[in-house]
């Protein structure tokens, strides 16, 4: 099956461009570093799971269904390896795009700038693209207020372009409680892997750590990156001026910039205090980002006090 048998024409070139990026970003940030393509592969039988729509019928194990009368999919030390799914925010508050944010990797236009959904966009790809080629495999949900698409966990490489299309595809942007959601996902993850949230954060901090609670209950590692618009973390606005709600297109207010400042700046100290405490609490790693930050030099940062911490 090829692209054009899993993506609509009008999507295609979306897909293409969203795919390519996540490789410039993958490759700038592999750059100097020795990787190699075996890592983990193995030809030694692992363990059995269900059949799920999708799956090759090459690796079923048809001696097991004549015991059982149920499908099983034989997985190898290669397909073990490493799960990671990606847990990617599509709600209202993400399409917010301010003026400093960076372009070079805009999707779609949507105000002046690079929206929070734009790099998310970009970021979940190239999370993606790291993890197959680095023969792990990896799965994607979609959510605002629900849990919207799920891509399953997948170890070959042609998974890539059902992982781009999910990501592509054009989003509602309801309002979301990320504590209610991860908390409806969590049942559906499977055995202990590697969680990867991409998210502004903007919910309620508590049901947030309820939720971070659960997923590490399931022994899952967990990675969080808040991704943000730098208008949100120090509000350079002034003079009177109206905003308008994402997540409510009925909600606006025209209000004097300068008399809110103080207050808002304080209630989003509060907030990212309350997040980083849960975080800590539950032992995930929070990873504050900006949208005018250049993703290759966010992910080496990461990568390297990753290291230096293990």
């Amino acid at each position: 099956m090829g692209l054009l048998d899993l993506v609509k024409p009008k999507d295609l070139s979306r897909v293409a461009r969203l795919q390519l990026l996540a490789r410039q970003v993958v490759e700038g940030f592999c750059s100097g570093r020795h990787r190699s393509p075996h890592k983990g592969f193995s030809v030694e039988f692992k363990e059995h799971r269900q059949y799920m729509r999708g799956d090759e019928l090459k690796n079923i194990d048809w001696k097991a269904f004549a015991k059982s009368d149920r499908l099983f999919i034989r997985e190898y030390e290669e397909e073990t390896n490493l799960r990671c799914t990606l847990l990617v925010d599509r709600s209202g508050s993400m399409r917010y795009a301010g003026d400093r944010s960076g372009s070079e990797m805009k999707l779609a236009k949507s105000g002046n700038g690079q929206s929070k959904y734009d790099y998310a966009q970009v970021l979940s790809a190239s999370m993606a693209y790291l993890m197959l080629a680095q023969q792990d495999s990896v799965g994607a949900f979609t959510f605002d207020d629900e849990p919207r698409i799920q891509v399953p966990v997948r170890g070959r490489a042609s998974h890539l372009t059902a992982l781009m299309r999910a990501l592509a595809e054009d989003a509602t942007y309801r309002e979301t409680d990320l504590g209610g959601v991860f908390r409806k996902i969590a049942p559906k993850l499977g055995r202990r892997g590697l969680i990867v949230i991409i998210s502004d954060a903007m919910g309620d901090a508590d049901s947030i750590a309820r939720a971070l609670t659960q997923l590490r209950a399931s022994k899952h590692e967990v990675l969080f990156f808040q991704v943000l618009d730098p208008d949100e973390v120090d509000f350079p606005f002034s003079g009177r001026i109206q905003f308008k709600d994402l997540e409510n297109d009925q909600n606006e207010q025209i209000v004097d910039a300068q008399s809110v400042r103080d207050r808002y700046l304080q209630r989003f100290a509060d907030h990212q205090s309350a997040l980083r405490t849960a975080c800590r609490n539950n032992r995930v790693d929070l990873i504050e980002i900006t949208t005018d930050q250049p993703m290759v030099d966010v992910l080496h940062e990461y990568f390297a006090r990753r290291r230096r911490i293990r």
